[in-house]
């Protein structure tokens, strides 16, 4: 196993430390957390976000943190849930008396332990809500489905709509119609390694691809032998389009996302595709980013996120936000 590590018990700690010291102005370290929030929090007369999970999908979930995104971010060990007691900590540290949303990816860990900081929340009288995000598509049962790249969208979207000084009650309504219309599905052309173990998560042959990966290293839901990017586009799209209930005046819009170790060429080449096929069904697209936002430590792969929008959701996510991660 290479990688750019020092002790494999200690890369959580570094690596938040790194994120403080190459951002003096954005963001702070909660003394003896994992959490980081914005220099400024709390923000007066604002609701605030938190989201956080385990550590190994960055830019996730650090990297949004900023006006227009969240308040803070709260970090597990790699691919574990962060615990109650963090969350808590990151609860107080940005709850201004507007309440707290929490953003919640769809895993066992996450939501137990959100719940629970929820709960020590609300015994100091603070008030929160929380959204469940499950975008992804590759799990049949809506309520199983697990929060991934679609996440993004919901810290941008609830994000700026909190910087309005919307209240609690909005903030969340708004988050979870971002999460009502948004669905994704990913690709896994090699597996990623775990610093602490030094293992795969799963084993891919050479000219295997895996279908509907997770962002925890597991494996998806089909093996495939390896596929053109262009075939890996079609085969995404045939599977979420029917997912959107997209009426012939709706827009989206679109995320690539790599899973880590893909070449912003590769997205760009699978990009070029997605859109020449929404374009030959019709399919207006407002907007589209390209990049990695929601990882699976060094996974060679990328997902495909679609969100339909109203003009609410295009107002919001085109606000400024300054978040290194998902600038406007």
């Amino acid at each position: 196993m290479k990688k750019l590590i020092n002790d494999p018990e200690q890369i959580i700690d570094e690596m938040l430390d790194g994120i403080v010291a190459g951002s003096p102005d954005g963001v702070r370290r909660l003394e003896d957390t994992t959490v980081l929030v914005r220099k400024d929090a709390p923000v007066e007369g604002k609701v605030a976000l938190i989201s956080g999970g385990g550590s190994g999908h960055e830019p996730a979930h650090a990297g949004y943190i900023g006006k227009g995104m969240l308040d803070a971010a709260v970090s597990g060990e790699v691919f574990t849930s962060p615990t109650p007691d963090q969350v808590f900590e990151a609860i107080k540290a940005t709850d201004s008396g507007q309440g707290v949303l929490l953003v919640i990816k769809n895993y066992s860990g996450d939501v137990m332990n959100f719940d629970m900081a929820a709960e020590l929340a609300e015994s100091e009288d603070i008030k929160t809500a929380q959204v469940i995000v499950r975008d992804d598509i590759a799990v049949d049962d809506p309520e199983s489905r697990r929060g991934v790249a679609g996440t993004i969208f919901v810290h941008k979207i609830a994000g700026a709509k909190a910087e309005t000084g919307a209240s609690l009650e909005d903030v969340q309504q708004t988050a979870q119609k971002v999460i009502d219309n948004t669905r994704t599905m990913g690709v896994a052309l090699s597996p990623c390694i775990m610093p602490t173990s030094g293992e795969p998560g799963f084993e891919l042959a050479d000219d295997e691809i895996e279908l509907g990966i997770g962002i925890h290293g597991e494996a998806g839901i089909e093996k495939r032998k390896h596929m053109t990017a262009d075939e890996i586009a079609t085969e995404l799209l045939e599977r979420l389009l029917p997912e959107m209930d997209l009426a012939d005046s709706d827009e989206i819009a679109v995320m690539v996302n790599g899973m880590g170790a893909t070449p912003e060429m590769e997205l760009n080449v699978f990009n070029r595709k997605v859109q020449s096929l929404l374009a030959e069904k019709g399919v207006k697209v407002y907007d589209t980013t390209v990049g990695n936002f929601m990882t699976s430590l060094e996974m060679a792969g990328c997902s495909l996120t679609l969100l339909k929008l109203d003009d609410e959701l295009k107002e919001l996510l085109d606000a400024p936000s300054s978040a290194p991660a998902f600038k406007k």
